[in-house]
């Protein structure tokens, strides 16, 4: 019925793990849609940590038939993956611990790229890109299924559609903060995973948003993870103590919504400023124009696919891909007010018209 030596064979339990970050998940989501043209009559499950599971369960091109929430501890994991009785597990993920966990549970077939030591563990290898080859984390994803036999469309995007029910939770959110459904609102992700250094001074987002609040018809969004509240407890006291005026116009969402409700207030906004951070892909691959603003990590490998403003400046340390800056944080702290603001009102004019 199954063939494990590598070959095409007709699988029919598939399981695809995907990469466990948000913004890598999202990025990978052309690589996984090739995966489901190749074995359109294959059983497809994606199985991923919560934190990413959820945007498996809006509408993408990976079209998963099933989406398996894994558990935090090792041994969860390899007994929710020996329950599916796959015959065939896809790794995306590079790490030795999702090769092993894949061989734990017997999953006969294991494909993936053969790095980190783990390549005595697959049964169908890809020799990983060179590190010096300056490829988008998109296209290292879509080069592991291209190696693996599976037709890759290279101009193909990333594509998050909201299911009615998250876009139903955030219209009740929104509404409960007084803001209807066709409310002009512009979304800031103020915080990024990453590290400290990814992110624009928290007296500069808020700045921004109290020009946005005060000088254009729009309410300001605050989205982001419960990680992310630091930064928004910042944005807050600053406006309290400087624009009060524009507090009132300001919603803060940091933390208090699921995956689901965040995607369908993102696809609530008409353009979302970001950090290079995971909603900054989620807003972009649901079709909402970004503004990101890049500063220790390389917009080459990590930018929002698609027809958005990447807002940069270009110091000589740059990218120098650190969680925290050694220096003067010079990458972010030279992006002005001004340019960020304006850049918002082009794109709240381009919707308009």
């Amino acid at each position: 019925m199954m063939k494990t030596d590598g070959t095409m064979a007709s699988f029919e339990r598939i399981v695809v793990r995907p990469p466990n970050w948000l913004g890598d998940a999202v990025l990978a989501l052309p690589a996984l849609a090739a995966l489901r043209r190749a074995f359109p009559g294959a059983d497809l499950t994606v199985a991923a940590p919560a934190a990413v599971a959820a945007v498996f369960r809006e509408e993408t091109d990976a079209a998963p038939d099933h989406v398996l929430e894994l558990p935090a501890s090792p041994a969860g994991i390899v007994a929710a993956l020996r329950g599916g009785r796959f015959d065939l597990a896809v790794l995306l993920p590079n790490s030795f611990r999702s090769a092993w966990m894949a061989w734990r549970a017997r999953i006969p077939a294991r494909w993936g790229y053969a790095a980190g030591g783990r390549g005595w563990l697959l049964t169908r290898r890809v020799r990983p890109p060179r590190r010096s080859t300056r490829r988008h984390q998109a296209e290292y994803y879509r080069a592991l299924v291209s190696g693996l036999g599976c037709e890759a469309d290279a101009s193909l995007l990333p594509r998050v559609g909201v299911s009615p029910a998250s876009l139903a939770r955030a219209d009740a959110l929104l509404a409960g903060h007084g803001l209807p459904p066709d409310a002009l609102l512009v979304g800031f992700a103020p915080g990024a995973a990453y590290g400290q250094a990814k992110q624009w001074p928290s007296d500069r987002m808020a700045a921004l948003m109290a020009r946005v609040a005060t000088s254009t018809a729009a309410r300001c969004v605050l989205v982001g993870a419960a990680y992310d509240r630091p930064a928004s407890r910042a944005i807050e006291s600053w406006l309290r103590a400087h624009a009060p005026e524009a507090a009132d116009r300001v919603v803060d969402l940091v933390g208090r919504t699921s995956l689901g409700a965040l995607a369908g207030v993102a696809a609530r906004t008409r353009v979302i400023v970001s950090n290079d951070s995971g909603a900054m892909h989620l807003a972009a691959a649901l079709g909402r124009p970004v503004v990101a603003l890049f500063g220790p990590t390389d917009e080459r490998a990590t930018r929002p696919l698609g027809g958005h403003d990447v807002i940069l400046e270009d110091v000589f340390c740059r990218p120098c891909m650190l969680r925290d800056c050694p220096i003067d944080h010079r990458c972010m702290k030279r992006i002005s007010v001004d340019r960020v603001f304006e850049a918002v009102v082009r794109r709240l004019a381009d919707r308009a018209a």
